[in-house]
């Protein structure tokens, strides 16, 4: 078997879409396990840049099986909207599957999202982006949830819709919560129903199929190690496992089918939303990686924290993700600095400690301990191998893959599809 699973070393936004489109050129399905349209996968192809919520990244590649696994929440309008941009576009979409085992979200999902938000104490805000992503897994797990399979049967669909959407109206709108016109919200999403019918099937038999037959598999995550509900920094995380384990149970796989780990990673560290963030930056440097860096969301728009790279939180995460190799993306936002810094261990209560807390009120008192590394002020956006960079770019690479304890394969100076370049040479194995 060939199974490849990429997944986010940090807090999401790292790139994701960008390698998996690299690794696509030699794969035969790319599946997507977790999430819902929380995530935004950015891919430029030529002269086009494509941004993707729920469609796996491989569907710029012509001919390979693009999969919606059972781990994913989908949102079948937004679904629509997504596909039939990509088809007005010139893409195809016909190797897209969904799975039918995947819950769906629904209108009242995204009421409840925003109602819960607003009645946060103050503090305790997640900085959800509101598109119902939390509630639709809540449903999952409470076993009250619908799936992908039931579109297939409108009229028994629509019965447990108005049952559902009546629930919510009696149970959440006395509370405070925007009461959800069901009529209305049935016509809206009846049509979405009909375009994604097609498209179901049970992909945990076809995803199966495909590895068992020696095809070369790419397990797609969104989001990053850190936004993980079991590893992550609860509770400011998603509500999913965005880590090598949930490509599993996101996916039908056996763990055993796993092949290769790759985490990607960005040469420094950002953060969307609410939560801790040890090496944050909020002077001219961490505006600097913010503007040069283009670190404003794909899916919300909103500017990103930014601060150097945390090599404590990145070693713990190539530990749980179990990671083989490493894809670098935007080491030239570094570029041109005198110094670049590389957080090697924090500071807790006067006691340098090099793991990484298991909870959020622990980094109340934390203080990253710093390394100063040389920069580098020659540009790294032309180099195509690790020898073209900057002698002090090449230091620096290798010491992060010392320190989380994990091997560079490929390294990203730039959007463009020419501007990532990998140093072994088969990535997918």
């Amino acid at each position: 078997m060939s199974v490849n699973v990429l997944v986010g070393i940090q807090w999401g936004d790292e790139g994701k879409g960008k390698i998996i489109d690299v690794l696509t050129s030699g794969a035969e399905m790319v599946v997507r396990f977790q999430g819902g349209n929380n995530a935004g996968h950015t891919v430029e192809n030529g002269d086009e840049k494509h941004v993707l919520h729920l469609v796996p990244s491989g569907i710029l590649r012509p001919g390979v099986p693009c999969v919606i696994g059972n781990g994913v929440v989908v949102d079948p309008i937004e679904l629509k909207k997504e596909m039939e941009l990509l088809r007005d576009r010139g893409v195809d979409i016909s190797s897209i599957q969904v799975s039918s085992r995947c819950h769906l979200i629904m209108p009242w999902h995204k009421l409840l999202d925003a109602f819960n938000e607003s009645t946060a104490a103050k503090g305790k805000k997640i900085g959800t982006t509101l598109r119902g992503i939390g509630p639709s897994y809540t449903h999952k797990i409470a076993r009250t949830g619908i799936r992908g399979g039931e579109i297939l049967n409108k009229e028994a669909f629509k019965q447990r819709f108005m049952e559902q959407g009546e629930a919510y109206n009696k149970l959440y709108v006395p509370a405070g919560a925007t009461a959800l016109d069901l009529e209305a919200a049935w016509k809206d999403i009846e049509p979405a129903l009909d375009f994604v019918k097609p498209y179901i099937q049970d992909t945990v038999v076809t995803i199966n199929e495909a590895a068992q037959a020696g095809k070369k598999v790419l397990l797609e995550g969104a989001q990053g190690m850190f936004l993980d509900i079991d590893h992550g920094t609860y509770p400011f995380v998603t509500s999913s496992n965005t880590t090598t384990g949930g490509a599993c149970t996101g996916t039908g796989l056996s763990p055993r089918s796993v092949t290769r780990v790759w985490g990607v990673i960005k040469a420094y560290t950002t953060r969307v939303g609410e939560g801790p963030f040890p090496t944050e930056l909020f002077d001219d440097m961490g505006e600097h990686l913010r503007t040069k860096g283009g670190e404003f969301g794909a899916t919300t728009g909103r500017p990103r924290r930014c601060g150097w790279f945390d090599a404590v939180a990145c070693r713990y995460s190539c530990m749980v993700n179990g990671v083989d190799y490493l894809a670098v993306t935007k080491l030239d936002v570094l570029d041109g600095l005198d110094t670049v810094k590389m957080c090697v261990g924090y500071k807790i209560n006067g006691e340098i400690v090099r793991n990484f807390p298991a909870e959020a009120c622990s980094f109340a008192e934390l203080e990253p301990v710093y390394e100063d590394l040389p920069g580098w002020k020659e540009s790294t956006e032309n180099a195509r191998s690790f020898d073209e960079l900057p002698v002090n770019a090449q230091k620096y690479l290798e010491r992060m893959a010392k320190e989380v304890n994990a091997k560079i394969g490929i390294i990203s100076v730039g959007p463009k599809r020419d501007q990532t370049f990998a140093l072994i040479s088969d990535c997918l194995g």
